[in-house]
């Protein structure tokens, strides 16, 4: 009588599975035993395992591909907002007056970025003699939820808040948009771009040009403009 504890164990699909990514190579060896594999295809026939693995990696270079393509458009993508960004940079720093600071601001990112809504608005006591000016407390009293962090903003806004930001007539239009604060030794203003896509500015989207924008604009302001009022 045979000893049932000496019969061998069947193997799992795990098992051998894991034995074959260990040996890759067990077919080479073991060639007879291809035709009898059964590998199911796409059109519901028998292919060799060649044929099946030559089908997948197919499959892969063309997904690779198709990452490395959309990996070589966003850099296209990020080389000309730098570009446009330099100069508006650099614009910002020939800039000898307020007009030209904040005119620079606005046909940059119209004419270059191809924003249709765009709204810079400072804080002052004072009316100022150019662009858009309001009291540091009238600015949060409508937006104050938007200026809270110092972070950039994205995404679809209160009603309330893109009237304050682009006007009547223009907040009827806008799906989405991003807004920053700008900051630097306390609160000078905003700046706002917007889009009639309620998808366009997402809260993912990267904003990392729009705040290094912001940035230096909130350091060339005061230079030009002392009325402007730091809000705390």
């Amino acid at each position: 009588m045979t000893d049932q504890q000496d019969s061998p164990k069947p193997l799992d699909s795990e098992t051998v599975a894991a034995y074959l990514r260990l040996h890759p190579e067990f077919f080479i060896d073991h060639d007879e035993l291809i035709p009898e594999l059964r590998i199911p295809h796409q059109r519901g026939d028998t292919v060799s395992l060649v044929e099946r693995q030559v089908k997948l990696l197919r499959e892969r270079n063309i997904e690779m591909r198709h990452r490395l393509s959309q990996l070589m458009d966003v850099a296209r993508d990020n080389d000309r907002l730098f570009d446009k960004t330099r100069r508006l940079i650099l614009d910002l720093l020939d800039a000898a007056s307020l007009e030209e600071v904040v005119s620079a601001v606005e046909d940059s990112l119209r004419r270059e970025f191809q924003v249709p809504f765009v709204s810079l608005i400072l804080f002052s006591e004072a009316q100022l003699p150019v662009g858009r000016s309001v009291s540091g407390a009238e600015a949060h009293q409508a937006i104050g939820g938007l200026l809270v962090g110092g972070k950039t903003i994205c995404g679809v806004l209160r009603k309330h808040e893109l009237v304050f930001l682009f006007g009547d007539s223009a907040a009827e239009q806008i799906g989405s948009a991003a807004v920053v604060a700008l900051s630097h030794q306390g609160l000078h203003g905003v700046l706002a771009i917007g889009s009639a896509d309620p998808q366009h500015y997402k809260s993912s989207l990267g904003t990392l040009f729009l705040g290094y924008i912001a940035e230096v604009l909130a350091r060339v302001l005061p230079g030009f403009s002392p009325p402007l009022r730091s809000v705390r």
